[in-house]
């Protein structure tokens, strides 16, 4: 259970550094779409996980939705 939530922390994380990198032009676009293509799939990979457990779940549909409105934003 703890390495799950840490798992966690570390996408939320990653998603977090790759919106901010996005808002402060810090990043090149394409690279962008790349590393959030990656975190997409890696959060779509766990969420199918039978044995994750709910509350976590309803974390990384937050995260999911992020992930959807960050693309958004870069034209994905």
């Amino acid at each position: 259970m703890e390495q799950k939530r840490q798992q966690f922390e570390n996408i939320s994380a990653a998603v977090d550094h790759l919106e901010s990198s996005v808002s402060a032009g810090s990043i090149a676009v394409g690279a962008a779409k790349g590393i959030l293509y990656g975190l997409f799939e890696a959060v779509g990979t766990i969420i199918g996980d039978p044995d994750l457990p709910e509350h976590i779940r309803s974390g990384y549909d937050g995260l999911q939705e992020s992930l959807r409105e960050l693309g958004a934003k870069l034209g994905s």
